[in-house]
This record gives C-alpha cells, sequence and structure tokens, in this order.
C-alpha cells in the first residue's frame, strides 16, 4: 500500500506539474503564431503598400502629363489647318487598332512571367541547374532563329510572322501540360523562338505601317507612339501580375497563367487575320534615311544587313547597348525570385517564409515601376523635352548598374526590392528610348532583319551566362557584379558615339 500511495503521489505531483506548465507552453504556442501572423502580414502589407505607392506615383504623373496640355492659339490653329478630319481619324483608327493587339500579345507574356521559374522549380520540383538549362534552351533558340525570324518577316510579311508567332508562343503555353521534360525543352524551343518574333515583327509591322500611312502628319510622333506602347504594356503587366496570382490562388496550379495566356493569343490571331494588312521589306523607303546608305537598301541577303550593321556606329551601339541591358534584364527575371526569396529568410533567420512571398504582387510592382519609368519618358522628352533619347539612355544604363550594385553591397529584403523597383523603372524608359532611336537609324525596308541580328548578340550573352549557372548566392551576385560593370561601360560608349 505504501508503495502504492507513494507511486500514487509521484503521478500526481507530475500531473500537477504538467498542469502547471500548462500555461507556459500556451503562451509560448501563442507567442510563435503571433509572431508567424505577424511576419505574414508584415509580407503583404509591406508588397500592397508598395504596390499602393509606385501606382499612386503613377497616377501623379499621368495627371502631370495631361495638365496644361491646351496649345496656344497660334499653334492650334497652324494645328487645324494641317490636320485634317480624315487623317486624324485614320491615325486613331491605326493606334487602336495595333495597340489592341500590342496589349494582347504583351499580356500573354507578362502573365507567365511571375510563375515561370516557380513552375519549374517549386510545382515540377527540378533541380536549379536543370530550370537553367531550359531558360538557356529559350534563349539559345531565340539567338539561332533572330536573324532567319527577320528575314522570313521582310520577305513573307509582317503579319504573316505575327500569325505564327500566336500559333509558336500558344504551343509553348500548352507544352507546360505535360510533365516531361522533353515536352517542356520542346516548348521552351518555341517560347525562344516566339520571343524573335514578338520583338522584331510587330514593331516592325507598325513603324512600316506608321511611315507609309504618314501617322506624323495627324499630330502623332514615332516617340509619342513608343512612349504610349511602353505606359500601355506597363498596365497590362500589372493587370497580368494580379491576375496571375489570383489564378493560381483560386485553381491551385502554376500552369493556369499560361492557359489564360493562350487565350489571349487566339484572340490576338484573330484579330490580326481579319483587320490588319500585310506589309513586307522594301516596301517603303524613308525619303531621307538617316544612317543607312540608299544603295544598302536595295541589297538583299544577309551580307547587306550586317554590312549595314557594322558600317553605321551608331547601330551597331545600339546593338551593344540592347546586348548588355536586355542581356542583364533577362538574366534579373531569372534570378530576382532566388535573390528576394534569399533575402527574405535572411531578414527572418527563425523561420523560412519564403514560399509565403506574393510573387504576382511583387511582379505587379516591377511592372508598376517600369509603367512609372515610361511616363517620366514621356515627360522628360514628348512634353518638357528636356534630354534628348540618347542622352537619357546614358543615364539609364548608369543608374541600372548602381541598382544591381546595391543588392550585392546590402543584404535586405526591402532594399533589395526597391532596388529591384529601379531597375524595372530604367527599363520603363530605355524601351521608348531605344525604340525610338532605332526607328530613326534603320530603314524599313531591312527593318525586321536589323532587329533579328540585333538580337543575336543578346541571346548568346544570356545563354553563356545562364549555361555556367550554380546553385547558391555567390553565382548570383557575380551575375549582378558583371552586368553592374558592363553597363557602366555601355553608358560610357553610348555617351561617346550616339550623345547627340
Amino acid at each position: 500500500m505504501t508503495y502504492f500511495a507513494g507511486l500514487e503521489v509521484s503521478y500526481s505531483s507530475t500531473f500537477l506539474s504538467f498542469l502547471l506548465s500548462l500555461p507556459s507552453v500556451h503562451n509560448s504556442l501563442s507567442n510563435s503564431l503571433s509572431s508567424l501572423l505577424e511576419s505574414a502580414t508584415f509580407i503583404m502589407n509591406f508588397y500592397d503598400s508598395a504596390f499602393i505607392l509606385l501606382i499612386s506615383g503613377c497616377g501623379l504623373l499621368t495627371w502631370q502629363q495631361y495638365r496644361g496640355r491646351e496649345e496656344k492659339p497660334e499653334e492650334k490653329a497652324l494645328t487645324q489647318n494641317a490636320v485634317t478630319p480624315r487623317a486624324k481619324a485614320e491615325a486613331s483608327q491605326f493606334t487602336r487598332l495595333f495597340l489592341v493587339v500590342y496589349c494582347l500579345v504583351m499580356g500573354s507574356d507578362w502573365l507567365q512571367g511571375p510563375y515561370v521559374y516557380s513552375l519549374y522549380k517549386d510545382q515540377f520540383d527540378l533541380q536549379e541547374r536543370i530550370v537553367g538549362l531550359l531558360f538557356v534552351t529559350g534563349f539559345l533558340s531565340g539567338a539561332i532563329s533572330g536573324y532567319y525570324v527577320g528575314q522570313f518577316a521582310d520577305k513573307h510579311g509582317r503579319r504573316t510572322a505575327c500569325l505564327i508567332f500566336c500559333i509558336t508562343y500558344s504551343t509553348a503555353c500548352f507544352s507546360t501540360l505535360i510533365p516531361s521534360l522533353p515536352a517542356l525543352f520542346l516548348g521552351r524551343v518555341f517560347g525562344g523562338l516566339s520571343t524573335s518574333l514578338m520583338y522584331s515583327a510587330f514593331e516592325s509591322w507598325m513603324v512600316t505601317e506608321f511611315h507609309k500611312r504618314r501617322i506624323d502628319h495627324a499630330g502623332t510622333s514615332l516617340s509619342s507612339m513608343f512612349g504610349i506602347m511602353t505606359t500601355m504594356n506597363s498596365i497590362v503587366a500589372i493587370v497580368a501580375g494580379v491576375s496571375s496570382e489570383w489564378l493560381v490562388q483560386i485553381t491551385g496550379t502554376r500552369r493556369a497563367p499560361f492557359m489564360a495566356s493562350a487565350s489571349l493569343l487566339i484572340v490576338a490571331f484573330w484579330i490580326i487575320w481579319a483587320y490588319w494588312s500585310e506589309n513586307y521589306g522594301d516596301s517603303h523607303i524613308q525619303s531621307n534615311p538617316p544612317s543607312l546608305s540608299t544603295q544598302s537598301s536595295h541589297v538583299s541577303g544577309t551580307k547587306s544587313v550586317v554590312q549595314a550593321i557594322l558600317t553605321d556606329k551608331r547601330i551597331l551601339t545600339l546593338g551593344l547597348a540592347s546586348c548588355f541591358f536586355e542581356g542583364s534584364m533577362y538574366l534579373f527575371v531569372f534570378f530576382w525570385t532566388p535573390a528576394l526569396k534569399a533575402a527574405h529568410s535572411q531578414s527572418l533567420p527563425s523561420a523560412n517564409h519564403s514560399e509565403n512571398l506574393p510573387y504576382g504582387m511583387i511582379f505587379a510592382c516591377f511592372m508598376a515601376s517600369v509603367m512609372l519609368g515610361s511616363l517620366l519618358f514621356n515627360l522628360v522628352i514628348s512634353k518638357y523635352q528636356l534630354l534628348a533619347p540618347s542622352r537619357l539612355l546614358t543615364i539609364i544604363f548608369a543608374t541600372a548598374s548602381s541598382s544591381l550594385l546595391v543588392t550585392i553591397v546590402l543584404k535586405s529584403e526591402i532594399l533589395t526590392f526597391w532596388s529591384f523597383c529601379v531597375f524595372e523603372l530604367c527599363v520603363g524608359m530605355y524601351w521608348p528610348s531605344v525604340g525610338y532611336l532605332k526607328g530613326r537609324f534603320v530603314e524599313d525596308g531591312v527593318r525586321a532583319r536589323v532587329y533579328g541580328m540585333l538580337r543575336i548578340p543578346l541571346n548568346v550573352f544570356v545563354v553563356v551566362a545562364l549555361s555556367l549557372i550554380k546553385e547558391g548566392e555567390a553565382y548570383r551576385n557575380s551575375v549582378f557584379l558583371v552586368c553592374s560593370g558592363l553597363l557602366v561601360v555601355t553608358s560610357g560608349i553610348f555617351h561617346w558615339v550616339v550623345g547627340e
């Protein structure tokens, strides 16, 4: 009895100690859960607040752009006398017809942006080296097809090339439905081919039609057209980023944005087929081409295009700028997700919240930064005419270089995010600036071929960088450092060669 009584007392004291410890356990669990909720709330509130701030900035610049835009009486009289109602209507119809297709096409591309890396890495559970090889395959396909795509567009028609783009890019989207490496690699081949078409055929069609229909006589300049394109592209990208986040949350699969992308491409195909007219290389020669000689415009084939690029230092410098800036941009597309995840995990070492990062919202913030850049371009170049596009590009390259360097030196999620936003702001100012200069320096007859060839060194640069990819932060930092250095060099060369 004494033994059992002692055992009972022991059990009672143990149970009593357990009961006494329950409040501390409860408090510990409550503290842990509250810290987790606070971290998650901070993440969402920070990126939501950043998005609201960037959108507010875009709204302010938009208001500033259209405020006080009324013309002086004498300027208004000259404009009314020069522009007929028919010319104005045709210009408006052309702008609307192109921009609808342009927004659909760019929307199909942006929908995939937030989840390309995450689809391969997280949903398909592929190693980072395999993910890198998939990206390399896409860029290699773009490098190989770059010139031939431009040659095809000039010979068989830019409208036809745009229709083929819709088919090939839809095929790339549908390839994500097949969870096998051969299908994924084949999809990347079609994706690289489609990217070459997207960045050569559509712009070539627009610029040639712009000159052929004399849209500039209706009061719309080529630089303002590129500014509108970049602004619309940014708006579409913001909507696409938020929509992709929503689609993934609703469907529970990262394939959903790719299927939505294919749907937009089908609509774009129908509009191009029904309403676009065809134009070809050498169909329109500018009366005063500023860079390519008249003789080269009548010579077909690879030799004439290569000679045209190599003999005009301004086009050659544009190719260099395209290679290093756009190359840095494409490497940024691959590395921004792991870079932010690493910075996030370092900010919160006690718990791994990497998967809680709202990629769609972050992507929308980046695209809002692009829109902010395009609006700044419109104010600086089109409205106030403070700088020439070539001068602005030298500033863009130097600023982009600094933004990449900050992410290496300062290990902070917030600073990394805002540095990436500055880089994207530079992207927003870059596209209309370089588009305007290429529109001036390159003849319509060889435009698609020249654009295609300028993308070949760009794709080779990205392929080399991604083919050497290694796991970990050290390689990522070395890539950002090299890109930062190359952008500084590009800024100096561009200022010396193309400066006006």
